[in-house]
């Protein structure tokens, strides 16, 4: 039997910020790079992630640094938090990537970051990683999710197949945070807005009355975790959707912070797919 192959560390990179956007009311983009990002490349994705290392107040860990060193050495409450963002775009010439964050106040760790960052401030960040992008042989697509999918799903848009038919849908606060998003071939989003109701529930009825196209879908559903699960119960039940043809998940969930969700998230995610291919 095949020795399993040692886990790879991820990659550490340490950039700076270059300078920053405020896009609506209730997103921001950063841009950061430097030299630091020498070696960084991305895979074709559209959903590419990168993990930002927030260190601790008072904690210095030493150089170069080195994430599996630091969590063999250093107590637990001393590890940088992380936190899992799309890389909204990537300028592999100038060595710049745009992240956006979405802002509520001081709620919450990398948006009251991204809120106050400035030109200069220092940022590290692991990976990347990703596993979506659309396939030229769909005879559809469709794209849904909440602000949190929002970066993901714009990336889709513009990297489109010519010609595709596209259903993309995306719930937010208001029409105040609507964004322009330019696409090949002027392929729209159709905004939905919470307008106070639960997160996602203006999503599952845009996607429940959604007429589906003949042909072969191709679909995108990332976001809080609560309508992603109806959703991935609607589309593999219901409407009968192959899981290959569904990348599906739950970037967060309602009332649990970032730790907290990652650390049920794979066995959340197992358990759902094993109810919904019972009730099968």
């Amino acid at each position: 039997m095949a020795e399993r192959p040692a886990r790879q560390a991820p990659t550490a990179y340490e950039a700076h910020v270059v300078r920053t956007e405020q896009l609506t009311p209730h997103m921001v983009r950063v841009v950061i790079g430097g030299d630091g990002l020498a070696g960084f490349a991305l895979d074709g994705y559209t959903d590419h992630y990168v993990k930002l290392l927030f260190t601790p107040e008072g904690v210095n860990y030493p150089e170069p640094f080195d994430i599996e060193r630091i969590r063999a050495e250093f107590p637990r409450d001393q590890w940088p938090a992380n936190r899992t963002y799309t890389v909204r775009s990537w300028d592999s010439v100038r060595r710049e990537m745009a992240i956006d964050f979405v802002v509520h106040g001081d709620e919450g760790l990398a948006g009251p970051w991204a809120a106050h960052a400035r030109p200069g401030d220092a940022l590290r960040i692991l990976g990347p990683g990703g596993g979506y992008a659309p396939d030229p042989a769909a005879d559809w697509h469709l794209l849904v999710g909440d602000e949190s999918a929002l970066p993901a799903i714009a990336a889709a848009l513009e990297n489109m197949p010519q010609g595709a038919l596209v259903h993309a849908f995306v719930e937010i606060d208001g029409a105040e945070d609507e964004q322009k998003i330019v696409t090949p071939d002027g392929v729209g989003v159709r905004w939905l807005h919470r307008a106070g109701r639960p997160v996602g529930e203006a999503l599952v009825a845009a996607v429940r009355e959604l007429e589906f196209p003949e042909g072969r879908l191709c679909a995108f559903v990332h976001g809080e975790a609560g309508f992603v699960k109806d959703l991935r119960r609607h589309l593999r039940l219901e409407r009968q959707v192959p899981r290959e043809q569904l990348s599906i998940s739950g970037y967060w969930r309602l009332g649990q912070s970032d730790e907290a969700w990652r650390a049920v998230k794979r066995e959340w995610n197992e358990q759902v797919e094993r109810e919904q291919e019972h009730a099968a």
